[in-house]
């Protein structure tokens, strides 16, 4: 498209001041930090969700960078629990325990651990005013509209975003693609009429059809998980794989014993998978080589939402009893 994209900014900078969500704390901050979590915070996770339950208190306890940096990776997790994507939180403690300040320039953000493409960029034009685009899922779903890009390449993607930023005021302009992306360029439903884009948009008659979307199967996972008792505290291990790493969890076993007590099952949906969980209880005759916990004290560890409902589960069937 041939097009003078000055009356699109205007637009969009109009737009912006009128409809957009100026009071998001993270939008009223020049503490790359503060930025820098919340963008990591939001990577597959709604906004109010963060807003709501994570951000204030996440900063409480890690005010800064080097605070976060220099925190035991236990406490780091437990203020994440329940956010999930947990290699976000192990990936921001590293990168703090790394640098004391964070660098503007893209290609140094990337080399920090969990800083791709798009959260690089986000960090280079909210927290220094860099003249370059942001990339999440609301602003493709933009630049495939504007454009009739059905299954582009994130080359093609980024080709495009880079044409279309607004080099003077990077900073509103990237916050005003991505609230239009939320509440006007919606996947289903789109107001096109009240788009600032839309004299601009080659995809509005038939919004719909970009980009296409792809068909997932989501395969289910069955695992036998057995709850190890003595004098009434559980055994739980602490995970080194990738999956979950760092976090306490239940043993996960091929074939349930004999002697162990089915109580129930769990479901949890994961982004790639769903995961149902068999559980067992069996109560150790003699103390085994593992660590127990009461109920209380694995209140303080940081855990999984999947092992969260594995001990509803059992608390549950102990109170019929």
């Amino acid at each position: 498209m041939n097009i003078s994209y000055a009356q699109i900014h205007k637009n969009i900078h109009f737009w912006y001041q009128k409809y957009g969500r100026l009071d998001l704390p993270w939008r009223n901050t020049k503490d790359a930090y503060e930025i820098y979590l919340s963008e990591v915070m939001l990577q597959q996770t709604q906004v109010k969700t963060v807003l709501e339950r994570y951000y204030f208190p996440f900063l409480k306890k890690f005010p800064t960078l080097k605070a976060l940096g220099s925190a035991p990776l236990d406490d780091v997790l437990k203020m994440w629990e329940g956010l999930g994507y947990y290699s976000r939180a192990k990936n921001l403690h590293k990168t703090a325990s790394m640098v004391s300040t964070l660098p503007e320039e893209i290609e140094a953000l990337k080399k920090l651990p969990g800083i791709g493409e798009n959260t690089a960029h986000a960090v280079a034009a909210f927290a220094f005013k860099k003249p370059v685009p942001v990339m999440e899922a609301n602003v493709k779903r933009i630049l495939c509209r504007l454009h009739k890009l059905k299954t582009p390449t994130d080359k093609k993607l980024w080709e495009v975003a880079y044409t279309l930023v607004d080099t003077n005021n990077p900073f509103d302009y990237n916050q005003a693609m991505m609230d239009i992306g939320a509440t006007v360029c919606r996947v289903k439903d789109p107001s096109c009429d009240l788009c600032p884009l839309h004299s601009i948009c080659q995809g509005k008659e038939e919004p719909a059809l970009y980009p296409t979307k792809k068909k997932r199967l989501v395969p289910t996972r069955e695992e036998h998980i057995m709850l190890s008792v003595y004098n009434e505290k559980l055994s739980l291990t602490q995970r080194s794989g990738k999956f979950l790493h760092g976090l306490w969890g239940f043993e996960s076993i091929e074939v349930p014993l004999c002697a162990a007590e089915y109580i129930g099952e769990v479901r949890h949906a994961y982004t790639h998978f769903k995961l149902k969980c068999k559980v067992y209880v069996y109560h150790e005759v003699n103390k085994a080589e593992k660590d127990y916990f009461s109920i209380e004290e694995i209140v303080k560890l940081a855990v999984s939402k999947v092992d969260d409902k594995i001990v509803k589960l059992y608390l549950d069937t102990i109170q019929r009893y």
